[in-house]
């Protein structure tokens, strides 16, 4: 018997759609090309990203984990530091998540789906999409080379950064953003417990040059994620392997390194690069596409998962009435509401790399705690509360606090 909705990847996106649908009655598979639980990078969850998993009826799953709490980011350059409290902020919601282990996280969301109902299929890979507006389907290879034909009344894809649909279908669009790369572990960190607060991310920039930052992101069990983000060519003089490149540009890092000087690797140093991506068009006949899938920015907000939820909650509400018989408009419904915070983020990442944002975050301009409340909030994932200035236009209000800023 053919699903209602076929969900091509069991991510966050994936998991999180599949447990809403498969919670409002619907039939649902999610195709999975990896088994779980596997690595995957992203550690440092959003609070805005709470009231997705609430209304998956997953966030019990994550509450009850034992993952990290977070309630803030440390920005560090040099010997300036500033300290954002995401409880500190205009928007009304959580001001607090969690810093996790994906491999753990993924897997106890995906197991969320199928308490809610859905069916999970691991070691599937889609090698072909045929989309139609009533009935979309796939073909499906497992890893024995058996290949099977799945027709649905809609697929979505949260594949990430495989792009299923992005590839298949041609769907990939300039993403505006030059090509960086980010290399990265997870150690035992051995940090003194009164040395750092683990509740919260350190984001440190390169003391030569701006456009390469650091991440640490303590998690649970005294283990943390660590890595470095620039430009290839920016990277390279660092050392001839990746594992130098890493280690060199840690020790210059100041109080980054400081803190891990007694850091033991617990996995292979990892890289992704090229992973800015867009699509010309978000939906199509019998599709659409969430998170990853469909558009990736920077690490450097961790703004990943919160979209790719925000996503799945503006798909899924478009899908349940389309599959009860209504007409969704889902450029008005999905694409353009998605898309509003998308570029609230876009604007803060561009502002990172050109170092207006940079300027806001290590000075103090005036006003300077209602207008830090309001970067906050944006800097928690509420990059869609229109009440905020920050996100109404966010470009001309970065630039106003930025000539505040001298």
């Amino acid at each position: 018997m053919n699903p209602d909705v076929v969900i091509i990847g069991a991510g966050p996106a994936g998991s999180v759609a599949a447990a809403m649908l498969a919670g409002a009655g619907f039939s649902v598979e999610v195709l999975e090309r990896a088994h779980f639980p596997r690595f995957s990078i992203g550690e440092s969850l959003l609070p805005q990203a709470m009231e997705w998993l609430a209304e998956a009826d997953l966030l019990r799953d994550v509450v009850e984990a034992g993952f990290q709490h977070k309630n803030g980011a440390m920005f560090r350059h040099g010997d300036r530091e500033e300290s954002f409290d995401f409880r500190m902020k205009s928007s009304d919601g959580w001001g607090t998540t969690y810093q996790v282990r994906r491999d753990k996280f993924d897997d106890l969301l995906a197991k969320g789906a199928v308490r809610k109902g859905a069916k999970v299929s691991f070691g599937q890979t889609v090698i072909a999409m045929r989309p139609d507006p009533v009935a979309p389907s796939l073909t499906v290879r497992d890893e024995e080379g058996n290949e099977r034909e799945i027709t649905a009344r809609f697929v979505l894809d949260a594949s990430g950064f495989g792009r299923v649909l992005a590839r298949l279908l041609d769907l990939e669009s300039p993403a505006g953003f030059p090509d960086r790369m980010s290399i990265f572990t997870h150690v035992e960190d051995n940090i003194p417990p009164q040395a750092y607060d683990r509740n919260k991310i350190l984001i440190t920039v390169n003391p030569r040059n701006s456009e390469i930052w650091y991440w640490m992101i303590p998690l649970a069990d005294g283990l943390c994620s660590m890595g470095v983000v620039g430009k290839p060519e920016h990277l390279a003089p660092y050392g001839s392997t990746r594992e130098e490149q890493l280690a060199s540009l840690v020790a210059e890092s100041g109080l980054m390194g400081e803190l891990l000087v007694n850091a033991r690797r617990v996995r292979d140093v990892g890289e992704i690069s090229g992973y800015a991506a867009r699509v010309s068009s978000l939906t199509g006949p019998g599709y659409a596409l969430l998170g990853n899938a469909g558009e990736f920015l920077d690490p450097v907000f961790s703004s990943g998962v919160t979209i790719a939820l925000k996503s799945a909650s503006l798909a899924t509400h478009a899908l349940v009435r389309q599959l009860k018989g209504e007409t969704p408009d889902w450029d008005k419904e999905f694409a353009q509401p998605l898309a509003r915070g998308v570029e609230t983020f876009r604007a803060y990442v561009s502002g990172w790399y050109d170092g207006s944002l940079q300027k806001i975050i290590f000075s103090q301009p005036a006003d300077a705690n209602q207008i830090k409340k309001m970067i906050t909030s944006v800097l928690a994932g509420y990059a869609w509360d229109e009440a905020n200035p920050f996100v109404r236009e966010p470009g001309k209000y970065l630039k106003m606090v930025e000539e505040l800023c001298g």
